[in-house]
């Protein structure tokens, strides 16, 4: 539209109108750009409104007959302006004919009067004459050419009465008379001139006695014999200019034609003579004749080969009754132009008349244009009329989806209620069986009981991992996942999801590993929960599917990577950490944004930059992905194949995966081969935790092996493994110990370094696979260890990852035996073993993943804690958690009786508080305790109340933890809101009730 009305028809327009058309234009575009305007304003006011039917019928029609009106005019303008044209093409041409038969009339003139003088000198004034009938004939033809438009040329001589005789003797003729027809004013002649009878008799006679040869018919006639002629004769003597006769019918031929006469004077009259003197002067009288009709049409032919218009020519002296001189009176068209015609004579009037000699065009181009506008209109008002009925749709179908959209609303929330009332009704359940577990696995309980125990509490938290992940599943759909921004430490973390994963890969014999670059920062600040979620997704997943090889996960920067493609891990067989191939893990970030040559990616090698983007890889050497599944890997509830789903799982924890990077601003992808294994690679951008350690200050930060690095700072040791990559994940976990690592490739070299070296190092660390290889060669190994004469001999280790591989093969002496530590590494395990190994630190044996237990009870120790929850279980099990830690715990089963309990002054440090409670639940009692908590404390600043009174204690705040099973982000903010400082979701456990209670001591 936009084209049709700026661009394509208005240049259309303007090429076919030319300068006529340009009004027209100018026209069109101030009614399309107010067309415009109407639809811009239709749209803005009009279209957001229901327009009755009725009314905009009437509209339309208004439209349509306005538009068609236009269409007439348009049509009538342009006719118009092509009828205009057309009368000044005719106009034109026209005066164009007119005036070259003028102008070839006065050079006719012209010679007619010269011949005059000629005549003059060398006939009358010469005696004897210099001219006769011959020379007058033969000069005449010759100079024919210079009278265009004659068709002969005479001459008269004066004649008195008196002479007469005389005359017609020298002659030997004598004197005709010209007859005169009076009818129409036109001269005819139809005799021979033998036949004509002789002049009457008058004062003076003007006889032809020279004559050019195609009228030398008229010689001896009397040009003074006709009355009309007489006249003219007359006039041209008296005046001394050429004169005109009316048109008359010529001798012989019968056409029409007209005399110019000149008067021919004595030599001695003089330029200022009056009239007798002239008359008196006056020797004889010239003529040329002038056959109209054959000379115009000569004319016009030459002008024009097409005969495009026809001309008429008139002598209108007689305006009431001109004469027609040349032409037909049959004309075709109606338009006539008028161009005078000036030949000399003042007396004599003269016009030119012109038609065109075709019907004129039809105006095609005012017909479709006017059509073509009237369309365009018709089109503009159905398109009105289509949009004002699409708007009243769109307006019923956004009726429909604001009802659509309530419903979803309502829904959804039912979905959120739904989703929050199932979670807290299996997870209040769940809290109890999984808290008796915990508290039955304190009691005395032989081998079996244990083994019971601990299955019942896997299939317990895997059932809570399930109903977690459905409910992440919600939040995605719904759009409610939000991440924290929290302090920690992604070494730690790392180790934690490898102490999950670790009594299983031990079992299948898969060595499972992790290394981070030493460049990427100690502290991180983003949501630490979610990015253990995505490393266990991705590890359960390789734990489930792989029988053979490793399963290693890599964390580096990524311009890290970008700077150099080949990390720590290579596709060659020779270069991974198990010695099996696997899949080229640059084409699982291929695509990733920040690879691109577009992307600008955050530097992190300064502290003092904020951002930190890091890239993971999780390799394995699994059954990999068939080619078909890969598609749909990400798909929600979507499982490779039926054999995927006996080995359990729902089939989201990709789906949630790549959701979880998505809200970290990175990527994810993979690349995996069957029957060789899987390599899933994803980007993530936390904050650098170094630079906002202020910030960030009252956070603690879980790294556990900085309270132990202190022992083994400045030691040295020797990891013999001929496998680079395994050495270097070997030599990173057992440098963030702060111990002093060289790596060597077999015993020989092992032993040369110790030798060479000017302090024995502390421990050698030996790859299982290495010592099991050649046991000789591991004996011979050991006793030279044994036999350095200088220092104490060193520590020998084993590194192996399979449990039936556990047993160290002793020496061939039986003396010594190396210690195995079992991986996966981690920094707490690892300084752990070498601990016990070493006689240094703390030799205690603690459970995986248990807290030493006098730091707590020392901290909770005398610490009074209430705990109110309605339903019983849930009580038992907070209170034998708490109290296992020295605490001194009540609890309350409702919300009015804590309200009575925590009632200022009291003497409890902190509350764990039940959510959904029966007639007051935790947030109303929440809110009242805060309410009482601050009328106390305004009460004691106005000296209201004495702080005696209150225990010595000037400000009332008692830190109150939810115990929630909903984990939904709203009820989690709205503990905030009401006045509690923290939250602890159910099934918890004793670490989680500590963690958050310690906060406050």
């Amino acid at each position: 539209m936009n084209w049709f009305v700026n661009g394509g028809i208005q240049d259309t327009k303007v090429a076919l109108l030319g300068d006529g058309g340009k009004m027209w234009v100018k026209w069109w575009e101030k009614i399309s750009g107010y067309s415009l305007k109407i639809h811009h304003n239709y749209y803005q006011y009009i279209g957001s409104k229901r327009v009755t039917k009725t009314w905009w019928r009437k509209l339309l029609v208004t439209w349509v007959i306005f538009w068609i009106m236009v269409s007439l005019w348009i049509f009538w303008y342009m006719s118009s302006q092509a009828t205009e044209k057309r009368k000044e093409a005719l106009a034109s041409m026209c005066d164009e004919r007119a005036r070259v038969l003028q102008d070839q009339f006065n050079v006719s003139m012209n010679h007619i009067q010269a011949m005059s003088i000629l005549i003059s000198i060398f006939h009358h004034g010469k005696n004897p004459s210099a001219i006769d009938q011959r020379t007058f004939a033969r000069y005449t033809e010759r100079t024919a050419f210079e009278r265009p438009l004659t068709s002969g040329v005479a001459y008269a001589v004066r004649v008195l009465h008196s002479e007469r005789e005389q005359f017609e003797k020298q002659q030997g003729w004598t004197i005709k008379r010209m007859d005169t027809l009076e009818q129409n004013q036109v001269h005819e002649d139809e005799y021979a001139s033998e036949a004509s009878e002789r002049s009457p008799i008058q004062e003076e006679y003007a006889p032809v006695i020279f004559a050019q040869d195609t009228i030398a018919h008229v010689v001896s006639l009397d040009m003074l014999s006709g009355k009309e002629d007489r006249e003219n004769v007359l006039r041209a003597r008296e005046s001394g200019k050429g004169v005109l006769t009316a048109p008359f019918r010529l001798i012989k031929t019968k056409r029409l034609g007209v005399i110019l006469t000149f008067a021919v004077y004595k030599r001695d009259l003089p330029s200022n003579a009056t009239p007798n003197e002239r008359i008196q002067a006056t020797d004889g009288y010239l003529g040329g004749v002038f056959d109209i009709e054959s000379l115009v049409e000569k004319l016009i032919q030459q002008l024009a080969s097409k005969q495009t218009i026809l001309v008429n020519v008139f002598d209108t002296t007689n305006y009431s009754h001109p004469i027609s001189m040349y032409g037909s009176n049959v004309f075709i068209d109606g338009m006539e132009h008028v161009s005078h015609l000036n030949f000399g004579d003042p007396f004599r009037k003269h016009e030119m008349r012109c038609r065109f000699n075709h019907k004129p065009p039809w105006p095609w181009l005012a017909m479709t244009t006017s059509i073509g506008i009237l369309v365009i209109a018709l089109l503009i008002g159905h398109i009105f009329h289509a949009t004002v009925n699409r708007i009243a749709k769109v307006e019923d179908d956004c009726h429909k989806m604001m009802e659509l959209k309530k419903q979803a609303e309502a829904a959804d929330v039912a979905k959120s209620q739904f989703l929050a009332t199932v979670s807290h009704e299996i997870r209040t359940p769940m809290n109890g069986v999984l808290g008796m577990l915990h508290m039955l696995m304190d009691t005395d309980l032989d081998v079996t009981q244990q083994e019971y125990v601990r299955t019942a509490q896997a299939s317990g938290k895997a059932l809570v991992s399930l109903i977690n992940q459905v409910l992440d599943q919600a939040k995605i759909e719904s759009g409610k996942l939000e991440l924290e921004e929290v302090l920690f430490d992604l070494r730690a973390v790392l180790d934690e999801v490898l102490s999950l994963f670790s009594g299983k890969s031990q079992e299948k014999g898969v060595e499972l590993a992790v290394y981070i670059s030493d460049q990427v920062p100690e502290t991180l600040i983003g949501d630490p929960g979610r990015f253990r979620q995505i490393i266990t997704n991705l590890m359960g997943n390789s734990i489930k599917f792989t029988h053979k090889g490793h399963i290693f996960v890599t964390v580096h920067l990524v311009e890290e990577v970008i700077d150099s493609i080949e990390v720590e891990t290579e596709s060659s067989s020779k270069n991974t950490l198990s010695g099996l191939p696997v899949g080229d893990r640059q084409h699982s970030w291929k695509g990733f944004r920040a690879f691109s040559q577009d992307s600008s990616i955050p530097s992190v090698t300064s502290s003092t930059c904020n951002s930190v983007n890091i890239i993971v890889s999780v390799e394995d050497t699994g059954d990999g992905i068939p080619l078909e599944a890969q598609p749909r890997i990400f798909t929600p509830f979507m499982q490779v194949g039926p054999s995927i789903s006996r080995c359990g799982g729902t089939g989201i924890g990709l789906s949630i995966s790549k959701c979880l990077v998505g809200l970290m601003k990175g990527e994810i992808g993979f690349v995996s081969i069957p029957k060789t294994g899987s390599t899933f690679t994803f980007t993530a951008i936390f904050t650098n935790g170094c630079s906002n350690s202020n910030e960030y200050k009252g956070q603690q930060v879980k790294n556990q092996s900085n309270s132990m690095s202190s022992e083994f700072q400045g030691m040295r040791a020797v990891v013999v493994d001929n496998r680079s990559v395994r050495a270097k994940v070997s030599r990173y976990h057992i440098q963030r110990l702060g111990i002093n690592v060289e790596m060597v490739t077999d015993f020989n070299k092992g032993l040369s370094s110790i030798v060479r070296a000017n302090a024995v190092p502390h421990m050698v660390f030996i790859e299982q696979e290495v010592w099991d290889k050649n046991l000789s060669a591991s004996n011979h190994f050991s006793d030279s260890l044994q036999k350095i004469d200088h220092g104490v001999p060193p520590k020998l280790f084993l590194l192996g990852n399979s449990i039936s591989s556990s047993r160290a093969n002793p020496t061939s002496s039986g003396i010594y035996c190396p210690s195995v530590i079992m991986k996966p590494l981690r920094a707490s395990m690892l300084a752990a073993s070498l601990q016990r190994a070493m006689g240094v630190g703390n030799k205690g044996n603690l459970r995986n993943g248990e807290l030493p237990s006098l730091p707590l009870r020392n901290l909770l120790l005398g610490r009074k804690i209430l705990i109110v929850d309605d339903n019983d279980v849930n009580r038992k099990v907070a209170a034998g958690a708490l109290r296992k830690y020295g605490a001194d715990v009540v609890t309350a089963e409702s919300g009015a009786r804590a309200i009575s309990l925590l009632m200022p002054p009291h003497h409890f440090d902190a509350c764990f508080m039940d959510i959904q409670m029966p007639e007051m639940d935790g947030f109303e009692a929440t809110r009242t305790i805060r309410d009482m908590e601050q009328n106390v404390n305004n009460r004691i600043q106005h000296g209201e109340l004495s702080i005696e009174v209150c225990n010595n204690v000037s400000s009332w705040h008692v830190p109150i933890l939810a115990m929630t099973a909903d984990v939904i982000h709203a009820t989690n903010e709205e503990c905030l809101k009401c006045g509690m400082d923290g939250y602890v979701s159910k099934p918890f456990e004793a670490e989680q009730l500590y963690r958050e209670v310690s906060r406050f001591f």
